[in-house]
């Protein structure tokens, strides 16, 4: 009875944990903050992220959820605080496809498996005056994943989301005949 009432105990524990861990959690904590830029795109607005390029299109068709958050990052302290808390969020649970460290400057891709599937992508960056990251959930193919990540397609699709939205692309229109 003692051994399975701490058995539950641990896993009421390593949940909440987890919990507190997400891109849910990093991203509600973080879009109300000064300098940044947060977009999370609705499942109808995918298809307008589809036309940056052929590869897009093939990746955004299968995204349930797509999330862009960027952030500065101007002194060594947030830039620590952002990575320790980036590597909370894929710590255990995410798979590292590619890293890149030079002192807290950081450029990383995460994913998140199952069975012979990608579920989630995470690309972080971080060069010490400005942090980003762009988030992916969705049903995506493992090689075409790693291919990404190596041509840096990853980082053209932060840039190419971010312009579509500065320059209107994903907001809708106001119908001023009504």
């Amino acid at each position: 009875m003692i051994k399975r009432t701490l058995f539950i105990c641990s896993l009421v524990l390593l949940a909440s944990c987890r919990t507190y861990n997400s891109i849910d959690t990093f991203y509600d904590a973080h879009k109300e903050d000064d300098h940044v830029t947060a977009v999370r795109v609705p499942r109808f607005m995918l298809s307008l992220i589809s036309g940056i390029s052929p590869e897009m299109k093939s990746l955004v068709g299968n995204t349930k959820d797509l999330r862009y958050m960027s952030f500065p990052s101007t002194t060594a302290t947030k830039t620590e605080f952002l990575n320790k808390q980036m590597n909370g969020i894929t710590g255990s649970s995410f798979i590292e496809v590619y890293r890149k460290n030079d002192e807290l400057k950081r450029n990383v891709v995460s994913i998140r498996e199952k069975r012979d599937a990608v579920k989630e992508i995470l690309i972080y960056n971080n060069n010490n005056q400005n942090g980003s990251f762009l988030y992916f959930n969705g049903d995506f193919d493992p090689v075409k994943v790693r291919q990404m990540a190596q041509n840096e397609e990853f980082q053209k699709l932060g840039d190419g989301l971010i312009n579509q939205y500065q320059g209107g692309g994903f907001t809708p229109g106001i119908n001023e005949g009504n």
